[in-house]
């Protein structure tokens, strides 16, 4: 495969001026079990040498009460590439902070692999009621930030590790195999809301958020120092017209998919949901580059960017410049659609003067 998404840092350094950004980082994501059942396991490493051979830091592998375990899942990843770190959804009520660390140091100690972990708070409110979770919204996150500190404390060697908190406590715990300095976890949470937003500053991790349009991301609103990211889809090609095509193919109009996501939107108490539906109601159905269409028929999460590589990329070298420098992107039907996204990020890289 001849394009690569590290070929951005092929691009000049910006001017003297003023400091120069880091590079992006990207990440894909790994197919849903619930979607292709049938050859799961094939499909799943497929796609995981997809994303290394494109330059993908990592693969996310996401969780809820529908889907396989992702840390199976991910043992699959690393068996199958040579560099792919799983960026491994963790959700505080399905496994106790201990277990998350010993899964950690364990794969390391197995493969020599770093694990990001994508922590989640919430989920379906038909998973959580399922569970008996009748957490608050933001107190959900005050339970991930205990669980996460945990986490980490364990993973830095700091034992034995005794924490006492409103969810969670521990006395005197210790893990073995220690965990070598280089494989620590990155860490990502959802930022899109305040209580997100405050969690990933006292987790010290990457606040991801399913952005809006990217006039909308006001650079001066964005701690600078705090890092950054955002979910997101591209459909990319040389003209309009044939990136539009393949976007009404791959996402036609789905009228129970959109009943659905109504039904969804009524029980939710997610902030970038109701905010993206909200922008998706003045939108009145527009063709822009922003696409909400996937969102509100209930075929993804994410909004896409859709077009031309010119106009994709000037919208992506928006969110370059207010300051993400994180990108998961959405699951990847076929290996060639990586080529058009390293051009799209070799050009916007270029605009935003990385």
């Amino acid at each position: 495969m001849s394009t690569n998404l590290t070929l951005i840092s092929d691009a000049p350094s910006p001017p003297e001026r003023g400091a120069s950004r880091s590079l992006p980082q990207v990440f894909s994501t790994c197919p849903s079990s619930a979607l292709t059942p049938d050859n799961y396991l094939e499909r799943v490493a497929q796609v995981a040498r997809w994303s290394e051979r494109a330059g993908c830091t990592g693969i996310l592998v996401y969780t809820d009460n529908s889907l396989v375990d992702p840390w199976l899942v991910s043992q699959v990843i690393i068996q199958n590439t040579g560099l792919l770190c799983p960026l491994v959804a963790v959700q505080p009520v399905y496994m106790h902070p201990y277990s998350v660390a010993k899964m950690i140091s364990t794969l390391a100690f197995l493969y020599g692999r770093r694990i990001y972990l994508n922590m989640v708070a919430g989920g379906f409110k038909n998973d959580l009621t399922a569970l008996n979770d009748t957490t608050p919204h933001d107190s959900r996150y005050t339970r991930l930030i205990e669980y996460t500190l945990i986490v980490r404390q364990l993973l830095e060697g700091r034992s034995p590790v005794t924490f006492e908190g409103k969810f969670f406590r521990v006395n005197a715990l210790t893990l073995s195999p220690r965990l070598a300095p280089e494989l620590l976890p990155g860490i990502l949470v959802s930022g899109s809301s305040d209580a997100g937003l405050a969690a990933a500053r006292a987790m010290g991790a990457i606040a991801v958020k399913y952005p809006e349009p990217p006039e909308l991301c006001k650079a001066d609103a964005l701690q600078r120092s705090d890092p950054c990211g955002v979910r997101i889809g591209l459909i990319a090609r040389a003209q309009d017209n044939e990136a539009w095509k393949i976007a009404f193919q791959r996402f036609p109009e789905d009228r129970k998919g959109q009943i659905t996501h109504q039904l969804a939107m009524k029980v939710s108490d997610s902030a970038w949901h109701k905010r993206l539906s909200e922008i998706g109601c003045q939108s009145n159905g527009k063709r822009d580059t922003y696409w909400l269409h996937p969102f509100e028929n209930y075929q993804s999460f994410c909004p896409y960017l859709v077009g031309s590589y010119d106009a994709v990329a000037t919208e992506l070298a928006r969110y370059l410049v207010a300051g993400y420098q994180t990108y998961i992107l959405d699951i990847p039907p076929e290996e060639e659609e990586f080529e058009h996204i390293g051009t799209v990020f070799q050009l916007a890289s270029l605009r935003a003067n990385l």
